[in-house]
């Protein structure tokens, strides 16, 4: 054989044996059939935090331990090399199938809770879609009944808090976008249905000061016709807000809307213009400037 021919064949050859005799043990063992060698190694690239690796072989060890004693040790650590990884997404589904899988393994309370955390991990921000946050509150709840003294209750507790939290801003917020919009009528709507959902929200102090300013931007733009019913509605919102908040840094400014809207309501009653006292009731009212400390909220 001619010398060049040589050399190629070994040009050739060479990268095939190294294909073959290169494996690392990880990847002939990930391709193997040896369950005991297998479920070593991967407790073993476990506890060396190599997770992603674990998790490879864990999961091929699923179809060979069922039935077996190892099944659900294998299953539990395929969700938790997932979770340790950082792939919560995944942890989740592989949580959730164990806990239908196995109600009953030593394992299933912390795979429990460890399902909760990747649901609140994958919760928005309130300014986004809150239905994740509507399921997680959900499977906290049950869990709480489940292990009503699970050493973790604190945990769950703080996340509960967090996601109440985001649904009350939403609330808030979204109505308040009626009153940045000017759109008066429909903002004060909106605050008072915050109120009717939810009447403990954190925010209860904002909400009843919205709708007080709400009710009476209202009335200040309303036809001369509805003026006096509008300001009517007004002052009961007022007094529903000062009754619970008399101290509040709010009051100020409501006062000072409260006697332009009695001043308004006597002087009707004297008997002047619809267009005199709406020109008077206007004033010199800034409306931007009753906005007080709503950048603030």
């Amino acid at each position: 054989m001619k010398l060049k021919h040589i050399f190629i064949l070994i040009g050739i050859s060479a990268p095939l044996w190294c294909a073959v005799s290169c494996k690392s043990e990880y990847d002939l063992l990930l391709e193997s059939n040896d369950v005991p060698a297998k479920y070593s190694y991967a407790f073993g690239l476990f506890d060396i935090g190599k997770y992603s690796k674990a998790a490879a072989l864990f999961e091929s060890l699923k179809i060979s331990v069922t039935g077996t004693e190892m099944e659900d040790t294998v299953n539990y650590y395929t969700a938790l090399s997932h979770y340790r990884y950082g792939d919560v997404q995944t942890a989740e589904s592989a949580f959730q199938s164990f806990n239908i899988s196995f109600p009953r393994s030593p394992f299933t309370d912390e795979s429990r809770f460890l399902y909760l955390d990747c649901l609140y991990q994958q919760t928005l921000r309130y300014e986004l879609d809150q239905n994740p946050t509507y399921k997680t509150m959900s499977a906290i709840s049950e869990f709480l009944v489940d292990y009503p003294d699970d050493e973790r209750k604190g945990r769950c507790a703080e996340m509960l808090e967090d996601l109440q939290e985001r649904l009350e801003r939403k609330a808030y917020e979204g109505a308040k976008i009626y009153y940045t919009t000017e759109d008066y009528q429909a903002a004060h709507y909106a605050f008072k249905t915050v109120l009717k959902d939810n009447a403990e929200t954190r925010y209860r102090e904002q909400v009843l000061y919205y709708i007080a300013l709400s009710s009476f931007q209202y009335s200040m733009h309303s036809v001369p016709e509805k003026m006096k019913e509008r300001y009517m509605t007004f002052t009961d919102d007022y007094y529903n807000f000062i009754s619970e908040y008399p101290e509040s840094s709010y009051r100020r400014g409501l006062d000072g809307l409260y006697r332009r809207a009695q001043n308004y309501l006597k002087k009707t009653e004297q008997g002047k213009s619809r267009k005199q006292l709406r020109e008077e009731a206007k004033g010199d009212v800034k409306l931007k400037d009753m906005n007080l400390k709503s950048d603030n909220d």
